[in-house]
């Protein structure tokens, strides 16, 4: 088959192979969460995960450089001190007042220990 070639099929059949595409990524991820437990253990797997409480108040819209804050039990002068960032400016980041610099999230996320793609929704809005 060349690659001018096509193929046509109807749209169910198109959304079914994509149905079926989500749950094969979904299983696959599921595969490397469990192989991640049983490799690391339980805590060291779960360290870049929140609760769901946390997850709903993300989709709220709620910042997340905050919820993940809160979630290490830091307050703003605490993680400014480990980001070596002002606490005021991650204060203007967290209400949305500052979009906040690249080079601020990998800072944060460093100090917050998770990966900084956790802020980069964020940063691209």
């Amino acid at each position: 088959m060349s690659a001018t070639e096509t193929i046509t099929l109807p749209k169910a059949d198109y959304e079914a192979l994509l149905d079926r595409l989500e749950d094969a990524e979904d299983a696959l991820t599921i595969k490397r969460f469990r192989g991640a437990i049983e490799e690391q253990g339980w805590e060291q797997a779960t360290k870049d995960c929140l609760p769901a409480a946390l997850v709903e108040r993300k989709l709220q819209g709620e910042h997340p450089v905050r919820i993940w804050r809160e979630h290490r039990k830091l307050n703003l002068r605490a993680l400014g001190e480990r980001a070596n960032i002002p606490a005021s400016y991650i204060s203007e980041i967290e209400n949305y007042l500052k979009p906040g610099s690249v080079s601020a999230y990998f800072k944060i996320a460093r100090a917050l220990d998770c990966r900084s793609t956790r802020f980069l929704p964020e940063i691209v809005d």
